[in-house]
């Protein structure tokens, strides 16, 4: 069996519709994908029809942009129940806040001469979609500014260039406490990335792990075999699960579905877990 538990629709900042994605998933021979958008729940209803249509098993999740003393942080939330109050709130307020820190960018780009706006990071986002710096880059290509969105994060939109701004993203013990608070299961997204920016520490970890973490991703492309290694081991100490995903954002990254895949005993501890009244999608 087939799984991969990470990937992302336009519903945030993959190039495909949700619905697309699934479709993807099922031609690439998948059982089992997850749909986890930043900070929304916006492409789950197509996704479950997608699900439904191809015969592919969806398990619904979102993740939350989460930060420690400046570190990006990134947690998969599976099978949280949308209208928990506290979580969707949390979620709005995040996307409200990359909102606004997207039209801060864009500014300061087009003040400085370069030819980007934010109707046109808007128009080509879509309606509905979690704004980022993903969907700046795609305006940067378009205007031919620059070739690709992999070139964007080298230069104008990586952390530390005199474009970037920051957001809001809660404590990432936060976030695990409420995803559990809303029934879901809560894993940590590449936790030792660290050719994306600073990671966290082993310390942080352990202390989500206190709060509730269920799994540490341990396989993903931007994990080199050492950081892999670490991860299995963190998790092995702290009594955590370990996940495989792809990360898949379409044409966005350069990123393939089902290049890393989770354990089927993985997927079933994780719906042993859940508590809430979303379950996963069994065509």
């Amino acid at each position: 069996m087939l799984i991969d538990l990470h990937t992302h629709s336009s519903a945030s900042d993959g190039t495909q519709p949700s619905a697309d994605v699934v479709r993807s998933a099922a031609l690439a021979g998948l059982d089992v994908v997850a749909l986890t958008d930043h900070d929304t729940y916006a492409g789950w209803p197509a996704a479950v029809d997608a699900a439904l249509e191809v015969g592919v098993g969806l398990v619904r999740g979102v993740e939350i942009s989460c930060q420690h003393r400046g570190i990006s942080v990134h947690l998969l939330g599976y099978l949280v129940d949308p209208d928990h109050p506290e979580l969707r709130a949390e979620l709005a307020h995040a996307k409200d806040s990359r909102e606004t820190r997207v039209a801060r960018m864009v500014h300061a780009m087009a003040a400085d001469g370069i030819p980007v706006t934010l109707e046109q990071v808007r128009g080509l986002a879509g309606d509905g979609a979690t704004l980022g710096r993903p969907h700046i880059a795609d305006a940067l290509v378009d205007s031919g500014v620059i070739r690709t969105r992999d070139e964007a994060f080298e230069d104008l939109l990586r952390n530390g260039s005199r474009y970037y701004a920051s957001h809001y993203a809660p404590d990432p013990v936060r976030a695990v406490e409420l995803v559990r608070a809303a029934g879901g299961v809560p894993v940590m997204a590449h936790p030792f990335a660290n050719g994306r920016g600073w990671t966290v520490g082993d310390e942080v970890i352990e202390s989500m792990a206190r709060a509730g973490l269920g799994g540490l991703e341990a396989d993903h492309r931007d994990h080199t075999p050492r950081e892999k290694a670490h991860a299995v081991d963190l998790a092995a100490q702290l009594g955590l699960f370990t996940t495989g995903s792809s990360d898949y954002h379409g044409t966005g990254k350069q990123n393939v579905l089902g290049e890393n895949t989770t354990d089927p005993l993985v997927l079933a501890e994780i719906e042993d877990q859940a508590r809430s009244d979303i379950e996963a999608v069994r065509p």
